[in-house]
């Protein structure tokens, strides 16, 4: 567990208020506009103490950057929506068991995984060239 400071204080508050995975950057540019004096380096530490101790879920694009967001406790997984970045938390039973069975074979125990699954969400199919059209015809679905 990380040691509680002001500024993880401040970057787990600014998470807590958005909907969707949002970037480093993002999160430090929130907290200078309302007058922090945060530091981005800062920032990263920030987020990745909060990945590490299960508050944040993080989540690799296609460019590279990697995105955070407030998750559920539960194990899950993600659904993300390539164009608009609408994110679904889902449950996978079969790939629990696929998990476990494949570690085994393997002679591995106490496994973890990740499961990202990218594809494009029906607001985004119907609207192909205009991802951000999209994203707001589908704002109060993200999760």
């Amino acid at each position: 567990m990380a040691r509680a400071t002001r500024q993880l204080a401040a970057v787990d508050a600014v998470l807590a208020e958005l909907d969707g995975f949002h970037s480093a950057q993002d999160v430090h540019a929130r907290l200078r506009a309302a007058g922090d004096p945060i530091g981005l380096s800062t920032v990263y530490r920030a987020v990745q103490a909060l990945v590490d101790d299960g508050t944040l879920d993080s989540v690799l694009t296609a460019t590279g950057e990697t995105l955070y967001r407030r998750c559920s406790t539960r194990h899950h997984h993600h659904l993300r929506c390539r164009g608009c970045g609408r994110t679904v938390e889902v449950a996978g039973p079969a790939v629990e068991r696929w998990a476990d069975r494949v570690a085994g074979e393997h002679g591995f125990a106490d496994v973890q995984h990740t499961l990202e699954i990218v594809g494009t969400c029906a607001a985004c199919s119907t609207s192909p060239g205009d991802p951000q059209r999209a994203a707001a015809t589908d704002s109060g679905q993200r999760t």
